[in-house]
């Protein structure tokens, strides 16, 4: 299929933000290709998101170059482009303080959380976007606006991440926007530890009295790959229920 209707890559979207992204572009009538490490689990939430000439998978891991050379060269071969791109995946393996982490998993986190946005924007760019322009955006965190007690490593890689997307952003303008979400905690399973069995205590410190849900992080990605949002490049917008108007960030 290579007609001009809209295509996407979304990483990590068998589940949880990434599927409610991906949701969100096929519900408006672009087309998606959708990765993740489970090829069960991508194909259920495939078929899940309706018609197989518009919604493919590829499975792999998301920092694993391989990988992102065949779903990149897949979307090009199935759609005939690939006008937007959604750096989804993270990783945060551990919980603890900075100084008690081990070299090789920070050096992991930065390869899944930051790394290999970089490497699937090369790949995007250089496949399709360079030449016909369209938008990329990243997946950053409010962890990443200050100290965050426990998941210091994923703050450090969202921050970086935040940072990328600003330099991307300025080396692939005009043709391109790239753009990141920071996203406070978003009930999915990915951040489970962060409010399970505390709920309400955690949600004491949301003004807007609720913790997020995916479709809060998806109506503003899908907002930010569209024509609205013309003028907007190089920010990250930080989608919290108001928590970091009272001090609270990770």
């Amino acid at each position: 299929m290579t007609d001009g209707t809209p295509a996407a890559i979304v990483t990590a979207a068998s589940r949880g933000i990434g599927l409610a992204i991906a949701r969100a572009l096929v519900d408006r009538g672009d087309r998606v290709l959708i990765t993740g490490r489970n090829p069960e689990s991508l194909a259920e939430a495939a078929a899940g998101l309706g018609d197989p000439a518009r919604v493919i998978w590829v499975a792999g891991k998301a920092h694993d170059e391989a990988h992102q050379a065949e779903a990149v060269a897949r979307a090009v071969e199935t759609f005939g482009r690939i006008d937007y791109l959604v750096n989804n995946v993270g990783t945060s393996p551990v919980f603890g303080p900075l100084l008690e982490a081990t070299t090789d998993v920070v050096r992991k986190i930065l390869d899944i959380n930051v790394v290999s946005a970089l490497g699937w924007t090369q790949r995007v760019h250089a496949a399709w976007q360079g030449a016909n322009g369209g938008a990329v955006v990243n997946l950053s965190s409010v962890a990443a606006l200050g100290p965050a007690p426990g998941i210091g490593g994923y703050g450090m890689s969202k921050a970086a991440l935040s940072y990328l997307t600003a330099q991307l952003a300025l080396e692939m303008a005009p043709a391109v926007r790239v753009n990141a979400v920071a996203p406070g905690i978003v009930k999915t399973r990915f951040a489970q530890a962060l409010y399970a069995g505390r709920e309400d205590e955690v949600v004491a410190g949301y003004p807007l009295g609720r913790l997020g849900e995916p479709s809060d992080v998806a109506g503003a990605v899908a907002f930010l790959l569209s024509d609205a949002a013309s003028w907007i490049t190089g920010q990250t917008i930080v989608l919290d229920g108001g928590s970091t108007l009272v001090g609270n960030v990770g």
